[in-house]
């Protein structure tokens, strides 16, 4: 399905999904949202993306290697648990930064870092399993 209205329209649309996967992520404290979710929105647009297109745009665009998106994302879960431990506290005791940045208050937490882990795991492994099966159909 490589009609010319969608690869002109299939950019756009997944700069607005990631876009909108970022925004899911981060409201994903207060209200429905959170990593996982917005991992998967972040998915599907490079899945669109990449049957409009093709893979090898898709490779080029996101720059770093699925898999190696999934792993740093891990990486960055498992941080979030081990901070903690740190303090003397038990693993995944939330942990918080609070400092004033033009005099708004801003709170970094290690939930956030979890979430933000789980998002990269999320957008490394569904995009590594979505592209391997795009270049497959396409041989």
């Amino acid at each position: 399905m490589r009609t010319i209205i969608f690869r002109t329209i299939a950019p756009y649309l997944s700069a607005l999904m990631v876009l909108f996967s970022i925004f899911v992520l981060l409201r994903g404290h207060n209200e429905p949202g959170g990593g996982f979710i917005g991992g998967l929105i972040a998915a599907s647009a490079f899945a669109i993306f990449g049957i409009a297109c093709g893979v090898a745009s898709v490779r080029r665009a996101i720059y770093f290697h699925p898999m190696a998106v999934a792993g740093f994302g891990l990486f960055m879960a498992a941080l979030a648990g081990v901070l903690s431990i740190f303090k003397g506290q038990t693993f995944m005791t939330s942990q918080w930064l609070i400092f004033d940045f033009f005099g708004v208050e801003i709170a970094l937490s290690t939930p956030m870092v979890f979430d933000i882990g789980v998002y990269l795991v999320v957008v490394g492994a569904i995009g590594s399993i979505a592209l391997a099966l795009e270049e497959r159909e396409s041989d």
